[in-house]
């Protein structure tokens, strides 16, 4: 009868899958979520996100909390924060690592679903907001100026979803490196 020799580069990338499997990402160099890991890692942040400041401008109530509730759930996507705190929520006082993101409505132009539908080249709805990330002594830390809009199909809630997902998408991909100390300001359009 013939015994089995195995060959130790087997047995070697097989336990090297099993860890793969049962730590994934640390054998890369990488945190548990999933992005390299650095010697200098800080502590992730978390956000407390202000009520829309509807500024000079009459904007309905159900349209400032359709943009705060899409702003709530876009910056949970980017797991950029550790957290993200309601405006008023007792706790985020106590964290260390907090920022505010304000944001502020400059200009909104309403807009007419049925004029989208029907001409498809009028009747967009445009919203443009100031958007600031704030430690919780007041210094600023990213400044941007946001759009959103929906110009064809959609209600005109859907440029609130839009707005939103632009406020989040520039924090996330700002040149804030998530030390929470004030950066120069960075004035710019999304």
């Amino acid at each position: 009868m013939k015994s089995s020799k195995r060959c130790p580069w087997v047995l070697c990338l097989a336990a090297i899958i099993a860890m793969a499997v049962v730590f994934p990402g640390t054998i890369f160099g990488q945190d548990a979520a999933g992005k390299p890991s650095e010697a200098g890692d800080h502590q992730q942040y978390s956000v407390q996100v202000s009520k829309i400041d509807p500024g000079d401008l009459e904007i309905s109530d159900s349209f400032q909390m359709a943009i705060y509730e899409n702003l709530l759930d876009e910056l949970n996507k980017t797991k950029r924060f550790e957290r993200v705190y309601r405006d008023g929520e007792h706790q985020a006082r106590e964290v260390p690592n907090l920022l505010v993101l304000k944001t502020t409505v400059e200009k909104y132009t309403p807009g007419s679903e049925t004029r989208r539908a029907v001409t498809t080249v009028t009747g967009a709805t445009k919203l443009k907001v100031r958007t600031e990330l704030l430690t919780q002594s007041g210094d600023l830390v990213l400044y941007r100026e946001v759009n959103g809009d929906v110009h064809f199909f959609g209600s005109n809630l859907r440029a609130t979803h839009n707005l939103a997902h632009n406020i989040a998408k520039t924090i996330q991909h700002s040149s804030w490196s998530g030390s929470g100390q004030p950066a120069p300001v960075v004035v710019g359009q999304l």
